[in-house]
């Protein structure tokens, strides 16, 4: 039951991305060769609504459940992941900025090739689950009441209005959350959440932070065996979690400053 799982986080798939989304970003052949690696180790994967439900109900998951995730709404994930995810008959879970969409919603912003709404519905009808990722992509915890309640509706609505089904599944634009940003989160009607953290997801997280591992452009095939199988990952992102910590001191010393100038107007 609290078994850790691996919950895998990709950003674009990309023979040639620029230079805002390359480090985050993998080839189509590496993304293949993971995948054909998860199969061969026996993996299953599921999507986020299904292993919240699990963790949540106490019902069984498969044997060694995985989850691949994609954050953004990049076009390549149509292009290039899509067709080696059907190959294996993997389900994914895709998190999308809904104003960074191509389309009549789109507010700017989109650091490259997103998809349109024709690409997030083939990805549905292709046991894809569609989640939120904001309207705009900001940084939940610095956004006052109003303007973060605007960016988890605002993207609820459109994803229902293009979908007709509400998107159950949440991931924190940055993996940054916040009390306040979590219990938001809960009460806009998302089930769950993902954040990052590069660490195994467990049922003791809770639905609404639960953890991912990152995976980059700089991950070779070995490196990944290690991620998914739940190893040496404290050393793998050793780096990754100190300046985490830094910024994340970084961000609480701003939230402090400027709840002070609040209450002075």
């Amino acid at each position: 039951m609290n078994t850790p799982v691996p919950i895998l986080m990709y950003h674009a798939v990309s023979t040639s991305p620029n230079e805002a989304t390359r480090a985050l970003s993998v080839a189509p052949e590496a993304f293949a060769e993971q995948m054909a690696l998860l199969d061969d180790r026996g993996f299953t994967p599921v999507n986020t609504a299904q292993l919240a439900n699990s963790w949540r109900s106490g019902s069984p998951l498969p044997k060694r459940p995985v989850l691949v995730t994609f954050d953004d709404g990049y076009e390549g994930v149509h292009r290039h992941a899509l067709p080696v995810l059907a190959k294996h008959g993997f389900a994914a879970t895709l998190f999308v900025s809904t104003g960074w969409l191509r389309g009549s919603y789109d507010s700017g912003g989109a650091l490259d090739t997103m998809l349109d709404w024709d690409q997030v519905r083939e990805l549905a009808d292709a046991d894809v689950e569609i989640g939120g990722h904001s309207h705009t992509h900001p940084q939940l915890d610095q956004l006052t009441d109003e303007a973060l309640w605007f960016e988890l509706l605002r993207c609820k609505e459109i994803i229902a209005d293009e979908l007709g089904t509400r998107p159950a599944s949440f991931a924190y634009p940055y993996g940054y959350s916040s009390r306040r940003v979590r219990r938001t989160v809960r009460e806009a009607g998302f089930a769950q959440s993902l954040a990052v953290g590069n660490r195994l997801a467990n049922r003791r997280q809770g639905p609404y932070a639960l953890q991912r591992v990152t995976v980059r452009r700089s991950t070779r095939i070995e490196e990944f065996e290690r991620l998914v199988e739940g190893q040496a990952i404290t050393r793998t992102f050793a780096k990754d979690h100190a300046l985490t910590k830094g910024y994340a001191m970084v961000r609480r010393a701003r939230q402090i400053r400027r709840k002070a100038i609040s209450s002075r107007v």
